[in-house]
C-alpha cells in the first residue's frame, strides 16, 4: 500500500506517520509539506530514517500536486488549524481560505485523477459556536462542567458533542474551511467512486507540537508554564474554567489503518474522535497539575472575551466506538507527563517552533 501524508513535517503528520509503519506492513510512504512553520525542517530530518519520500510541496499549488506519483489512499493532515486565523492581515482570509479549501480541492482532485481514497482529518470547529457559548454551565473544581438537568440542544449531552449536533454558522473562518472541504469531499466520492472518511478530532496534543495560544494550547501551556514565561487566562472572567478535551494522534492511527483496509462503497458520515470527557481538563486544573509538576508560576487574567471562544468542548465519541470499536489508549495523564518530559529535554522548543 502507498499512502501520501499532507502536512507530514507537523506534529500530527509525523506522528501517524510513525504510527502507520508499525499498522501496516509493506507500508511505502511519501509526505509533503511546504515547511513554513518554525520547526517543520527540523521535522523534515527526521524521515530519512522512517524511508518516508518527502516532497517539498505547497497544498495550495494545484501543479504542485499534479507531480506527485500516484498513490491508493491521501490522508490530508495540513491546514491553517486556529480557530483565529484569517481575522487578522489584510489577505489572511483569503490565504486560510486558499490553505484549508483550496488545498482540499486540488487533494481531491488529485484522487479522483489517480482513483486514491481520502481520508480528511476535520475538527470539531465544524459544530456551531452560538449553541455551544449558550450551554448553561456551573463552575465546579475550577472547571465549567454542563448542568445536567437543562434543556439540551439537538446532539448535545452530558458526553459531549455528537456528530447531529449543529453545524449551523456561525463556526470560525476556519471551522467553515473545514466543513466546507467535508462536503466536497462526500461529493467526490460520490460523484467519482473513490473512498472517503471524514474523521473530525477534538484538541490534539502529545510531545513534539508547535504549540501556540490559538493553536496546540497543551503543548504550549506546559512548555510556557516549565520555563515560567508568561500566561493568561483569556476570558469567562479570567478564571480559565474553559474545558477542552485531549486526543493524542498515535491513537487515530489504527483506526485510519482500519478505514484504508476497509473502503466503503456507501457514503459514511462524518465521525468524532477525542478524548471525551474522562480526557477533558479546564486552564486552571491544567495550571494546578503544572504547578504540582513545575512549581508554582503566576498566571495572569484578562476578562476580555476572544471571537468563538465556548466554555466547554468536548466531543461525544459513542458512535466511532460504535462504528469501530475505538476508544482513546492514551489517557490525559500521560499525554501531559509525555509533554513534560519533553519541555524538560527541550527547554528552547517554544523558541525553535513558536518564535
Amino acid at each position: 500500500m502507498k499512502i501520501l501524508i499532507t502536512g507530514i513535517c507537523g506534529f500530527v503528520g509525523q506522528t501517524l506517520a510513525r504510527a502507520l509503519l508499525e499498522h501496516i506492513g509493506g507500508l511505502e510512504l511519501l509526505g509533503i509539506d511546504n515547511l513554513i512553520r518554525p520547526g517543520s525542517e527540523q521535522n523534515r530530518r527526521q524521515l530519512d530514517p522512517l524511508g518516508v519520500k518527502f516532497f517539498h510541496t505547497d497544498i495550495r499549488s494545484a501543479s504542485d500536486i499534479d507531480s506527485l506519483p500516484a498513490v491508493d489512499w491521501v490522508i490530508d493532515a495540513a491546514a491553517n488549524a486556529s480557530v483565529l486565523a484569517g481575522l487578522e492581515g489584510s489577505s489572511a482570509p483569503r490565504q486560510l481560505l486558499e490553505h484549508n479549501l483550496g488545498g482540499t480541492i486540488n487533494l481531491l482532485e488529485f484522487c479522483r485523477r489517480h482513483r486514491a481514497g481520502f481520508l480528511l482529518l476535520s475538527t470539531s470547529r465544524v459544530y456551531s459556536v452560538a449553541p455551544m457559548a449558550a450551554l448553561e454551565v456551573t463552575a465546579r473544581e475550577n472547571a465549567f462542567r454542563p448542568k445536567p438537568d437543562q434543556r439540551w440542544p439537538l446532539g448535545a449531552s452530558v458526553d459531549g458533542f455528537a456528530e447531529n449536533f449543529s453545524t449551523k454558522p456561525p463556526l470560525s473562518l476556519y471551522g467553515s474551511t473545514k466543513l466546507a472541504s467535508e462536503l466536497l469531499a462526500q461529493e467526490y466520492s460520490a460523484a467519482f467512486g473513490f473512498p472517503a472518511w471524514i474523521n473530525r478530532c477534538g484538541v490534539l496534543a502529545g510531545a513534539g507540537q508547535f504549540g501556540r495560544a490559538d493553536q496546540g494550547i497543551f503543548a504550549y501551556w506546559i512548555h510556557s508554564y516549565a520555563r515560567r514565561r508568561p500566561l493568561k487566562y483569556i476570558g469567562f472572567n479570567g478564571q480559565g474554567c474553559q474545558v477542552r478535551d485531549a486526543l493524542h494522534p498515535v491513537d487515530l492511527a489504527p483506526v485510519l489503518a482500519r478505514q484504508m483496509k476497509q473502503p466503503s462503497t456507501t457514503m459514511e458520515a462524518p465521525l468524532n474522535f477525542a478524548g471525551g470527557p474522562e480526557n477533558s481538563i479546564s486552564l486552571a486544573q491544567l495550571s494546578a497539575w503544572c504547578a504540582t509538576r513545575f512549581g508554582l508560576h503566576r498566571i495572569e487574567a484578562d476578562p476580555k472575551p476572544r471571537p468563538f471562544d465556548v466554555p466547554w468542548l468536548v466531543l461525544d465519541c459513542h458512535a466511532a466506538a460504535q462504528r469501530w470499536q475505538w476508544k482513546p489508549q492514551k489517557n490525559l495523564a500521560a499525554i501531559l507527563e509525555e509533554i513534560a518530559t519533553h519541555a524538560e529535554k527541550h527547554p528552547n522548543w517554544l523558541d525553535l517552533t513558536c518564535p
